[in-house]
């Protein structure tokens, strides 16, 4: 009977709220979206940093926002569930083992306790489990607001340095029938000239919100797949040619392997978020934007 009395009480207790970090606000990382574009915007095209930031802190606002529903809701199921139990008033530890009350009722009754409280138990546990999650997705959601807040003002501060870089390749518009700038033109010949390309170029893409869609931007496909190898080899070949020439050639990003290489932020490799398959990591194709 007591510890039915310890099973009934533990029935009604809720994990109470416990300190969390703040909120991530989606409004701010609108806001700080818009300070992006309007960087890409000055500076001719997507800045890989600040994209790569970008959706970081959008993927991670992202699942913040629905752990942080998530444990609203478990946390209004424990509640229903302690509701109900009030409710059921025969449930009394006290009359359990009453002479009174049969046997087969009495077995009833416990193991209906024994199953709620089993119950009870199982969502406690996730309601602690989601309020651990949801506390570090919030704290890893404004640390990522914070990065990106950051990349934009170091990209603000290299505003003069950038206009001195656009201004010495200038701003050519597409021409011809192919939809290419001249300059990205120049740049697939001087690449098909000196790498073999057995599968193929991709260049314009029209409707394509960035340099694909401008006509300042190649994809060359190394393999048709996952590159290994030869082809791997050729890849690797291929990126360090374009960073080794970028500057005569008006090369403004490379990406490869799931690595982005961007003049404009500074140059060096670094890595990429994972965007879902072996071409959109580009494991199979050396992309090339121009300024």
């Amino acid at each position: 009977m007591a510890v039915s009395a310890v099973v009934l009480a533990g029935l009604f207790a809720i994990p109470a709220p416990q300190a969390a970090s703040a909120d991530p606000s989606p409004t701010s990382l609108r806001k700080l979206t818009k300070q992006a574009a309007a960087l890409n915007n000055r500076y001719r095209g997507q800045i890989q940093s600040l994209e790569e930031v970008r959706i970081q802190a959008k993927r991670a606002v992202t699942t913040s926002g629905s752990l942080t529903s998530r444990l609203a809701a478990a946390r209004g199921e424990l509640a229903e569930l302690a509701t109900t139990t009030y409710m059921l008033g025969p449930m009394d530890p006290t009359q359990l083992l009453s002479l009174g009350l049969d046997p087969h009722k009495a077995l009833g009754n416990a193991a209906n306790m024994n199953y709620m409280a089993i119950d009870r138990a199982a969502r406690v546990a996730e309601v602690e489990r989601l309020i651990r999650d949801s506390d570090k997705a919030k704290l890893a959601a404004n640390d990522k607001i914070k990065k990106l807040q950051k990349e934009i003002r170091t990209l603000q501060g290299r505003r003069r340095e950038m206009d001195r870089l656009l201004a010495k390749y200038g701003f050519q518009q597409p021409g011809g029938a192919g939809g290419l700038t001249q300059r990205l033109i120049s740049v697939r010949a001087d690449v098909m000239q000196n790498f073999p390309m057995p599968y193929g170029v991709g260049c314009l893409r029209p409707g394509d919100p960035g340099e694909h869609g401008k006509g300042r931007a190649c994809d060359f496909m190394i393999s048709r797949g996952m590159a290994t190898g030869g082809e791997a080899d050729r890849g690797d070949a291929l990126a360090e040619y374009l960073i080794k020439n970028g500057s005569r050639l008006g090369v403004m990003y490379i990406i490869w392997k799931q690595r982005y290489y961007d003049i404009r932020s500074g140059g060096g490799w670094d890595p990429m978020s994972d965007r879902g398959g072996v071409t959109a990591n580009h494991y199979d194709h050396v992309h090339v934007s121009v300024f």
